[in-house]
């Protein structure tokens, strides 16, 4: 018989209390908690991602390099699916509104924020992805971690953020975290949509709340010379709340 409850497939960390912390995932997640729909938490090792989700029967990816990732999911019923944006997706389809709040999909603002998201992360790179292994992964994973990324950046992470890194990477970011401010402001806050609640908030907020795992709370407050993004994230918080199971 096919579960009923929806399962998140996540990425582990190496604290006491497993507990989410990648930006991916956190998409996911924040979702479903705001919807309110229940759900249980199985953690992959980066290791065996590729093996389990195959066996599932979900089809690869697009790109080469990481055919399978993380977050996948299985419905209840049992068809499984693979990447945020798909995901996504066939939740808002499966738990409509009225009965669960909507995301705002349509809403051009979705695109907006991944691309918000995605200039900012092109600033910080190579401050964040070292930390990853070093803080948060078990050891199985953090092997993994670094040869990849290695291979893909065709040096060590401890190089990449030699040169990628440090405070001139923040100096940097100062712009795209500035276009996030005032594309707060044009509907006046705390969400991107003003006091309506959308998928565009889980995308950049997810990706704050993994900086933030990432830097720790002292380095966060950096953040506050833009109070826009602040108060996104302290109206988002209490849909982060839930990250161990």
């Amino acid at each position: 018989m096919a579960s009923q409850k929806f399962t998140l497939y996540d990425l582990p960390s190496k604290d006491k209390d497993c507990a989410c912390w990648s930006l991916n995932p956190w998409k996911i997640r924040s979702a479903l908690n705001y919807k309110g729909i229940e759900y249980e938490t199985v953690w992959l090792e980066y290791p065996i991602i590729a093996s389990t989700l195959k066996a599932f029967g979900i089809p690869p990816g697009q790109d080469p390099d990481t055919p399978y990732t993380i977050p996948a999911c299985k419905f209840p019923g049992g068809a499984y699916a693979m990447d945020s944006k798909k995901i996504i997706k066939e939740i808002e389809e499966r738990y409509p509104a009225p009965d669960y709040p909507s995301l705002h999909l349509d809403d051009s603002m979705t695109d907006r924020a991944y691309a918000l998201t995605g200039d900012c992360w092109g600033k910080i790179y190579g401050v964040i992805l070292p930390i990853v292994p070093r803080k948060v992964l078990n050891p199985l994973s953090a092997e993994y971690f670094w040869r990849t990324r290695k291979e893909w950046f065709g040096m060590s992470l401890g190089e990449l953020e030699d040169q990628q890194g440090g405070e001139k990477a923040w100096e940097t970011a100062k712009e795209p975290f500035s276009k996030v401010a005032e594309t707060l402001k044009e509907n006046e806050g705390p969400f991107f949509l003003g006091n309506s609640v959308s998928y565009s908030d889980f995308v950049f907020v997810g990706f704050m709340h993994f900086i933030r795992r990432m830097i720790g709370d002292e380095e966060f407050k950096r953040f506050e010379q833009w109070p826009e993004i602040m108060a996104q994230y302290k109206a988002c918080e209490k849909w982060f709340e839930r990250d161990t199971y």
